[in-house]
């Protein structure tokens, strides 16, 4: 006699997101979009805020339906709370919810998290009134899959771009007055690391972003954008979308030959958002080693 069935327990798929908002000063807004995404079932894990930049990123964990969810009460909290007609920041932005990607987690695909993207862009636009681009897997052509050219124009520059035919909105008609658009996404796991340069020179920090940034012939899985921070400080902010291939140490190590050439020393890094362990472990030993042998 056969003895009972095996029991299988089944894992619920689980996704990260992690909106961008064009708010870095008001700690009562910032407050007010985290509540939001708790209220909507996600997990806030992580936040973090710029004043410089006028701009905050908040991680959050959950299922497909408490993700969706998370994005669409977001929506509401910004189209309520900020207004980009009267913001100004140091890092270019598209809409008061500026950036929103989709990524898989445990026992979830990037297919999956695709198919939240759209999910998420139709009730956003259904249920607040902002439109969408949909960008990086999720894009609906390939000149959309990079955000820096979905965000080019920024906020000010919306009704210029979709006027081209190739830059109608995948959801909505019309950008919002007040909230503008937002870049909707899927895509893996990414790495963003900041290094600040002592100098006030912004063309020092566009050149080292052209030379190591992928499009432009530089590390492969690397994007790179220079900003202002003060008269004194300029910084080139990464995306690493393959950490593996491109480690957070070669990344500082090239920022700091390049800055040489021009006589200009590095100075702070940073991480923004959180950051698998893997990469920060793989840094770490490499500057042990580093110091082991000199």
């Amino acid at each position: 006699m056969s003895g009972p069935a095996p029991a299988f327990e089944i894992v619920p798929s689980v996704f990260e997101i992690v909106p961008n908002i064009s708010e870095g000063r008001d700690p009562a807004v910032i407050d007010a979009c985290a509540a939001a995404i708790a209220g909507a079932g996600a997990r806030v894990v992580h936040r973090t805020s710029d004043a410089v930049h006028h701009r905050s990123v908040i991680t959050a964990i959950g299922s497909a339906q408490q993700t969706v969810a998370a994005a669409v009460a977001l929506a509401h909290a910004v189209h309520d709370r900020i207004d980009l007609r009267a913001h100004r920041g140091a890092h270019p932005r598209l809409g008061a919810l500026d950036v929103l990607p989709f990524v898989p987690l445990a026992g979830a695909t990037l297919d999956d998290a695709i198919t939240l993207a759209h999910r998420a862009a139709g009730r956003i636009w259904r249920e607040v009134g902002i439109p969408s681009f949909l960008y990086g897997a999720a894009a609906s052509a390939p000149h959309r899959r990079l955000l820096a050219d979905v965000r080019r124009g920024e906020f000010e520059g919306l009704a210029r771009k979709i006027a081209d035919p190739q830059w109608r909105f995948d959801y909505g008609d019309l950008p919002h007055p007040a909230a503008g658009a937002i870049a909707i996404g899927a895509r893996p796991i990414l790495v963003a690391f900041n290094v600040e340069l002592a100098t006030g020179d912004l063309d020092v920090a566009r050149r080292i972003a052209k030379l190591m940034r992928e499009r432009d012939g530089g590390l492969r899985t690397l994007r790179a954008l220079a900003i202002r921070l003060d008269p004194q400080r300029v910084q080139v902010s990464f995306n690493i979308t393959d950490y593996a291939a491109t480690p957070l140490y070669l990344v500082r190590e090239l920022v700091r030959v390049l800055a040489a050439r021009d006589g200009v020393a590095v100075g702070n890094s940073e991480l923004i958002g959180l950051t698998p362990w893997a990469a920060v472990e793989t840094t770490a030993q490499a500057y042990c080693s580093s110091r082991d042998s000199a």
